[in-house]
Parts: C-alpha cells; sequence; structure tokens
C-alpha cells in the first residue's frame, strides 16, 4: 500500500509538468493578450492619455497627433494590435509590467519554480494573491458541489437498487426514459429552463436568480439567515442533481445487478432467507464498493466541472466565476494558478478514490499496476 502511495504521488510531478507546459503554450497562441488589453483600453481614452507605471516612476504618454514627431515614428512594426501610434518605450514597459519582457522558457520555468513553492502569484487585474483569490472562491463552489453531490447520492442508490430489483418492469421502463433525459440534457440548459419557470423569466418569480444570499442576510437571524441560503441554493442545486444523478443510477442499478446474479446469492436464497434480507445484508455491502468508493472522485467531478456555467449563469461567486472571468480577460496569472490547483486536487482525489476502494475491499489491489 504504502509503495503503490508513494509511486503515485512521484507520478504526480510529471502528470502536473505536463499539464502546466500545454497550458503554458496555448496561452502563448491565444490572441488579445494583457498586453494588447491595455493597448486597447488605453486607446479609448484618446490622445494625450498617461499611465503612471509604479514600478518605474514615470510617466509615459500614449501616442499623439499624427503630426507630432513622436507619433510619425513610433508603434511601427509592433506585434501587438492597435499599437500603431504608441511609443516603444511604452509598449515595453507594458511588457515589462505583465513579465513578457523576459522569453518564453524563460518565463515558464519561473512560473513552474514559483508553483513548486506555492506561490502562483497576482492577478493582473485584481491585484490580490491568486492563492487568496481561490481561498476566497473555495467555499462557494465546495458548498455548490457539496450539496449537489450528496443529493446525487440520496437520489441515485435507492432508485438504483429499485430500478435493479425490479428490472424490465414498467417502473424500470419509465424511470430509464427519466434516467436518459437527465444524461443527455447537460446542466445548464436545466439551469436556463429552471429559470425561465421558476425565478421570474416568464412564469413563477418563486426564486432568486442572483448569489446565495440577499442583500439583507447580515441582519438576519441565524434560522432565516440559512433558510435564505438554502433559498438561493434551490435552482442551481437542482440544476446539477437532475443532470448530474443519471450515471450513478445507471451505475448503482449494473452493480447489484451484476451480485444479484453471483452464486453466493443463490446460496443465501437456498438457505431459506427472505428476499429483502438477501438484499440487504449480503448484495449491498459488495454492490455498494465501487459506488462508496468513488464518492471522492464524483464530489471532484461535480466540483470542477459541473459548477463552471451554474455559477456564470446565476452569478455565483466561486471558481466557476472565477476562471470565466479570468478566461475572458486574459489574467493569465489566475487561469494557469487555478488550473494547477484544481489538477493537483484531481490527481490527489483520484489517489484517494484507488486507496478507499482498497481500503473498503481489501481482495482489491492496485499493486501491480503501472500507477
Amino acid at each position: 500500500m504504502l509503495s503503490y502511495i508513494l509511486k503515485r504521488l512521484l507520478l504526480m510531478v510529471p502528470t502536473l509538468f505536463g499539464i502546466v507546459l500545454i497550458a503554458f503554450i496555448i496561452v502563448q497562441f491565444v490572441p488579445g493578450g494583457p498586453v494588447e488589453r491595455m493597448i486597447a483600453e488605453l486607446q479609448g481614452h484618446g490622445g494625450g492619455a498617461t499611465v503612471r507605471f509604479s514600478g518605474g516612476g514615470s510617466d509615459v504618454g500614449i501616442g499623439g497627433g499624427a503630426g507630432s514627431p513622436a507619433g510619425a515614428a513610433v508603434g511601427q512594426g509592433s506585434q501587438y494590435r492597435g499599437a500603431q501610434g504608441l511609443d516603444p518605450d511604452f509598449i515595453a514597459e507594458l511588457e515589462a509590467m505583465y513579465g513578457f519582457d523576459k522569453p518564453a522558457y524563460e518565463r515558464f520555468f519561473t512560473m513552474v519554480w514559483d508553483f513548486m513553492r506555492f506561490d502562483l502569484g497576482e492577478s493582473y487585474y485584481r491585484d490580490v494573491n491568486v492563492l487568496q483569490l481561490v481561498a476566497e472562491k473555495m467555499p462557494v463552489s465546495i458548498s455548490l458541489g457539496l450539496w449537489s453531490t450528496l443529493l446525487i447520492y440520496w437520489i441515485s442508490i435507492p432508485l438504483g437498487i429499485k430500478k435493479a430489483v425490479r428490472d424490465g418492469t414498467g417502473f424500470d421502463f419509465w424511470t430509464s426514459a427519466a434516467v436518459f433525459a437527465g444524461y443527455a440534457i447537460p446542466s445548464f440548459m436545466f439551469a436556463i429552463l429552471l429559470i425561465v419557470v421558476f425565478a421570474g423569466g416568464t412564469y413563477l418569480d418563486w426564486f432568486p436568480l442572483r448569489g446565495l444570499h440577499s442583500d439583507n442576510a447580515d441582519q438576519m437571524g441565524f434560522v432565516a439567515y440559512w433558510l435564505d441560503y438554502f433559498w438561493h441554493m434551490a435552482l442551481p442545486v437542482a440544476a446539477m442533481v437532475i443532470s448530474g444523478f443519471a450515471s450513478l443510477t445507471l451505475l448503482t442499478k449494473n452493480s447489484f445487478m451484476d451480485e444479484i446474479g453471483k452464486q453466493y446469492v443463490l446460496t443465501a436464497r437456498s438457505k431459506g432467507l427472505g428476499e429483502r434480507e438477501v438484499l440487504y445484508r449480503h448484495v449491498f455491502r459488495n454492490a455498494m464498493l465501487i459506488v462508496i468508493a468513488g464518492f471522492p472522485a464524483a464530489f471532484i467531478s461535480i466540483f470542477f466541472t459541473g459548477s463552471l456555467l451554474i455559477e456564470v449563469i446565476f452569478s455565483l461567486d466561486g471558481l466557476g466565476l472565477l476562471g470565466y472571468e479570468s478566461i475572458i480577460n486574459r489574467d493569465y496569472p489566475v487561469v494557469l494558478g487555478t488550473l494547477y490547483i484544481f489538477s493537483l486536487i484531481g490527481l490527489v482525489s483520484m489517489l484517494i478514490r484507488d486507496v478507499v476502494y482498497m481500503w473498503v475491499d481489501p481482495r482489491i489491489s492496485f499493486e501491480g499496476q503501472g500507477g
């Protein structure tokens, strides 16, 4: 067990390196980087605008008239769109401010060294440390992912067991239709439907559309505060649960049906045990191994992939909304830093999943596998 865990921990290093390298390369080819965005914003102020760089302590003028000496020669041959008419020294200071004055390979290895020390840098636009920013946003995403995962398990396990016991009946047929509908329709489509029907879109106005709390939540009592919280969480969690319970329901059903057909179940029935006793005393423990052991991975999957669009649609200030805004604003430290944290958590969760498998069922062993 310890040798396997150590091997997996060592394999995380090249895996993380590869993920960060691919993301860094992609970032280099994405148009509209932070320098171009700053140029566009400054150009929008009109001629003669001035920017003060805190590091250099100097003022740099933006452009000049077409007839001015500076305006006639600056910005020629610049690699940035919209840089025509800007002083090359100003462009150079912009590059230095964002760290683009160094070669790409040097920036990459500096970033890797910083990531190894969990120094994720500072956001370009929020003027705050990325790790601090992630810590501020994570409770919202964890809250959304945790409630969704718990409800998905609470619905899927009983439903999957019932479908296995009543396989081939009308109940199994109609619930399968609902399961496949939930599997086929993405969560953001359900979110939009819920908003239209229940959040004042077209029909009813029962639930709020934005945030986790009302504006006056701080003035509420303890009970009212938490009721307000669950009132705001109802639609986002419902959207994720509706589209997330399908795969776990099918997994539970198939696991139970596989166990029901095994010899030890036939032996238990031949000894005169009741069907309910056979199901919950013998079948349940073995069938639920794969379902229970997969809880950490299921939570991480919902936490990462499921909440992105849901947070954007419902304006929940979590990691999903942070990632979306960072990509739109080309806030590369936040994009790469959050990717690094997400990848690390994902790899650790997969290791935890395997360890839980071995802990729940000692017959399972990964020692002979290559990781």
